[in-house]
């Protein structure tokens, strides 16, 4: 042997532990990657659209408006209504732009809504590729007229404790059908009715294994709560989210007033919140945003859009 030739164990172990080292810089280098790539396409989930967000004008233009909702980016969205469409002409609709459809606000009232013929509704929402059901706004009782503004604040603990149970009765009925149903807030629900509010009431008062919740982050905020702290509290209930964004000038309320902006340029911490939107339970994301709009509403969308589809969360 030459003297001070490498032997060939030593050999062997520095080619283990560069082969180690090359292996460790991959997967460093590999996380690193993961680390930065945008929230949605990192969890492989589609960015919505609440359809209400285009207004009364999409109605009358339906496909173009969807069209080019498909062209921003979008690749699902949420009804609000069946903008005087049957439910086979906007599963047309949908597939024309090359959209789905896997969500649905269904009014607590009327014909077409939880207080109607759930069997033809479950039918209907079928035909639309509809699997969620949520209800938009809460029951109101005959005694407080049709205002909602004034309605929500005046609702009391029975009232609330009224809504939970008429949503597991509907809700059993359409889980049956293969429908899941679910609840979206506004910010009543906060309202403080001594120790609880309605929110509180709704969520201990509904069954987990038959009723979900649809976070509006917005509304959330807007009445002065912290949406970190709800989705901890009840984790696994918020299936779905509002992507909506509020000003900071936006004044805590209960009334249905908010400051409104496009996602990414008001108050709440998206790249905090959607991670932990999704650590807690929640797999559907919709943009949604409240008039006024500082611009044509899908201006507004796709500036939320664009902020959404790179924002590294």
């Amino acid at each position: 042997m030459i003297a001070n030739e490498p032997r060939a164990a030593d050999l062997s172990r520095r080619g283990l532990l560069a082969a180690g080292a090359a292996t460790f810089g991959a997967a460093f280098a590999g996380a690193a990657s993961a680390a930065e790539t945008p929230f949605f396409q990192r969890r492989k989930l589609p960015v919505g659209i609440q359809l209400y967000s285009l207004g009364p004008d999409l109605a009358k233009e339906l496909d173009a408006q969807l069209a080019t909702v498909a062209k921003i980016g979008f690749k699902s969205v949420e009804l609000a209504g069946y903008l005087g469409r049957t439910p086979a002409e906007l599963r047309a609709a949908f597939d024309k732009a090359g959209l789905v459809c896997p969500s649905a606000h269904i009014a607590p009232k009327g014909p077409n809504g939880f207080s109607g013929d759930l069997s033809k509704l479950a039918d209907e929402l079928h035909v639309i590729g509809v699997k969620s059901a949520i209800m938009p706004i809460l029951y109101i009782p005959d005694r407080l007229g049709n205002d909602l503004r004034q309605a929500g604040v005046q609702m009391t603990a029975d009232d609330w404790k009224w809504n939970a149970d008429f949503l597991n009765e509907k809700a059993a009925v359409l889980k049956k059908a293969g429908i899941v149903s679910g609840y979206h807030n506004h910010n009543f629900e906060f309202a403080p009715l001594g120790d609880t509010n309605g929110m509180e009431i709704l969520l201990k008062g509904t069954d987990p294994n038959l009723v979900t919740f649809e976070m509006d982050a917005g509304w959330v905020t807007a009445a002065g709560q912290d949406p970190f702290a709800l989705l901890k509290a009840y984790s696994g209930r918020f299936t779905q989210m509002h992507v909506k964004d509020v000003k900071p000038s936006t004044k805590f309320n209960f009334e249905l007033k908010q400051d409104p902006t496009e996602v990414g340029a008001g108050m709440i911490d998206w790249k905090k919140l959607l991670p932990a939107a999704y650590a807690e339970g929640v797999r559907g994301f919709y943009y949604e945003q409240e008039p006024p709009f500082a611009h044509a509403r899908l201006e507004s969308a796709k500036i939320s859009y664009d902020y959404l589809a790179k924002v590294v969360a």
